[in-house]
C-alpha cells in the first residue's frame, strides 16, 4: 500500500488559499449559498452548530461576492454597511440584547431597500432564538435557512488530510485510521490537532506517529 493515502472529495477554494471539501453533511447547504443569486428576497440564514464550518462557508461566499463580513456584535453603522453583499456573523449572540438587535434590524431592512444580498450565521435557528424585538424575529423567520450538520467521515478525513498535506505532512494510512474514530467532530478540533502535531514534532523532534497523536489527542479531549 502507498504511504500516502489518495483521497479525493469536491472542493471549493477559499479565500484563493483553502479547499472548501463537500460532502454529504454539508452538499446541501453549500448548494444554497451557491444559489446565492436565486435566494428569496436576496438574503439567507446559515445555521450549525459550533465547529460546522459555517464562518468557513460564510468566508467563501464573501470571497467569491466580494461581501463584508461583520459580527452581529458590533453593527454600529447600518448605514455604512448596507451598500454591498454581507456577512453577519453570529446572530444568537446578540439574542436578547434590544439595542443590538434594533441595529440589525435596521441593517436588515437598508440591505433589503438596496438589493444587497445578505447571508447571516447563527449556531440556533431563528424561530427558536427568544429575539427581544418581535419585529427582528419576524424578519429572520421569514428569511430561508440553510442548516449544517456535523462533520461526517468524508469530510473529517479530508480535512485532516488536506490541514497536514498543507504543512508539507504525508499522512500515513495507519495513522489517518488511528486519528480518525478519536478526534472530535469539528474544523475548530482538526485544525487545533493538526497545527499542535506539527508544533510538537518540531520542538521535542518526534516522529509524527502514533504516539505524538494520542498525546495531542488526550490534550484535545482530556482523556
Amino acid at each position: 500500500m502507498s504511504e500516502q493515502l489518495a483521497f479525493s472529495l469536491p472542493a471549493k477554494e477559499a479565500l484563493g488559499r483553502e479547499d472548501y471539501f463537500v460532502s454529504d453533511a454539508n452538499a446541501l447547504a453549500v448548494a444554497a449559498v451557491e444559489n446565492w443569486t436565486n435566494w428569496p428576497l436576496r438574503k439567507l440564514v446559515l445555521v450549525g452548530p459550533s465547529g460546522s464550518g459555517k464562518t468557513h462557508l460564510a468566508m467563501v461566499w464573501a470571497h467569491e461576492t466580494g461581501a463584508r463580513v461583520m459580527s452581529a456584535d458590533v453593527l454600529d453603522d447600518p448605514a455604512a454597511l448596507a451598500n454591498g453583499p454581507l456577512v453577519v456573523e453570529d446572530l444568537h449572540l446578540i439574542c436578547g440584547d434590544r439595542s443590538a438587535e434594533t441595529q440589525a434590524f435596521h441593517l436588515h431592512n437598508l440591505m433589503q431597500e438596496g438589493g444587497h444580498p445578505l447571508l447571516v450565521t447563527s449556531a440556533t435557528a431563528p424561530a427558536r432564538m427568544s429575539f427581544a424585538l418581535p419585529d427582528l424575529k419576524s424578519r429572520m423567520e421569514g428569511t430561508s435557512i440553510a442548516t449544517l450538520e456535523a462533520l461526517d467521515d468524508a469530510l473529517l478525513m479530508a480535512l485532516v488530510m488536506k490541514m497536514f498535506s498543507d504543512r508539507q505532512i504525508a499522512i500515513k494510512p495507519d495513522l489517518l485510521n488511528y486519528v480518525m474514530p478519536r478526534l472530535p467532530r469539528s474544523f475548530d478540533a482538526v485544525r487545533g490537532f493538526v497545527e499542535t502535531v506539527d508544533a510538537r514534532a518540531l520542538a521535542e523532534k518526534r516522529p509524527i506517529g502514533k504516539g505524538l497523536a494520542r498525546d495531542v489527542l488526550a490534550e484535545i479531549t482530556g482523556d
